[in-house]
């Protein structure tokens, strides 16, 4: 069964590695490309993020090397892997291509400078989260303790968002500042979190949260990352699936799908370590769920509420 994976950190692997990594079939890759044809991954969304630690006049560049990365060496290398540029680019994929499309991780690389991702847009870029867990000049994250919303400038980027048909990612976000882009993106989607209900941590959505963004068409794809999937313990693939079950519970079985978060976690869920596993997901999924809806999970879910589309 064909997936549709909304985020993975190959980008900054390639870019921190100096060119040592080869996309193709680097080991050091969990989304390389030989994993992704295995697992069925049709569409490999990447991230492009830039770690905290990097100066403040240094992150646009350290963005545009991710992807040149992007073009170079997953593109440019490989034929069979297609850039998804506009929406209507999911259903020209043919056999045996993969799609890959441009996400940003945080706006810090853009300052409080808007031109800058309209580059970034221009580039590929069609899916933007304003913050990683700290504050930056348009949100606080996850991990401020502040807890403050959107500022004037991150409600520049959801308008710029919306008139360009980029998804407005609350992944990462802090609570009001989730509240906030669902009340005001047309297009919003939490590309990598569970359900804080099943596992109480902030990178994760309440039911209140949950319930919102299902009510304004948007799309929760969960995470294969364990802490955000059980509070102890080993994560196994059923433990994920609860979440999945617990959003659908919450009326959202139509638009979940999944954001494995490969390249960017050091701690995985057993059978699921790397994208050619993906399938173990499913085959698990299949044996709680109908399979119409299981496709739905994997990836039609995501093409039915993709921008320009509707449900």
């Amino acid at each position: 069964m064909n997936i549709i994976d909304l985020h993975c950190d190959a980008l900054m692997k390639l870019q921190e590695a100096n060119g040592a990594l080869r996309f193709a079939d680097s080991p050091d890759l969990h989304t390389n490309k030989a994993r992704l044809h295995k697992g069925k991954v049709k569409v490999q969304c990447f991230a492009i993020f830039i770690e905290p630690d990097i100066k403040g006049d240094q992150k646009f560049q350290v963005a545009l090397e991710q992807i040149d990365y992007f073009y170079k060496e997953v593109l440019g290398k490989n034929p069979d892997m297609v850039h998804i540029k506009e929406w209507a680019d999911f259903d020209r994929l043919k056999l045996g291509q993969i799609g890959a499309m441009l996400t940003l991780e945080g706006v810090d690389a853009i300052g409080n400078d808007l031109a800058k991702l309209h580059i970034l847009y221009q580039l590929g870029v069609r899916s933007v989260g304003l913050t990683w867990n700290q504050a930056n000049l348009a949100a606080d994250g996850a991990g401020e303790p502040r807890g403050a919303g959107l500022t004037l400038f991150g409600k520049e980027i959801v308008e710029f968002n919306n008139e360009h048909q980029i998804l407005t990612d609350v992944s990462h976000l802090s609570d009001k500042g989730i509240w906030e882009v669902i009340e005001l993106a047309k297009y919003p989607v939490a590309s990598h979190s569970n359900a804080r209900a099943l596992c109480n941590h902030p990178r994760n959505l309440t039911d209140e949260q949950a319930k919102a963004m299902f009510a304004k068409g948007g799309l929760i794809h969960v995470v294969y990352h364990p802490p955000f999937i059980k509070e102890s313990g080993e994560a196994t693939i059923a433990d994920l699936v609860r979440h999945i079950d617990h959003f659908c519970s919450l009326g959202g079985s139509r638009q979940i799908g999944l954001g494995s978060d490969f390249d960017g976690i050091s701690l995985f869920v057993k059978d699921l370590e790397d994208a050619s596993k993906t399938q173990n997901l499913i085959n698990e999924l299949l044996k709680h769920f109908k399979e119409e809806e299981v496709r739905g999970f994997a990836f039609e879910n995501f093409l039915n509420h993709r921008p320009g589309i509707g449900s």
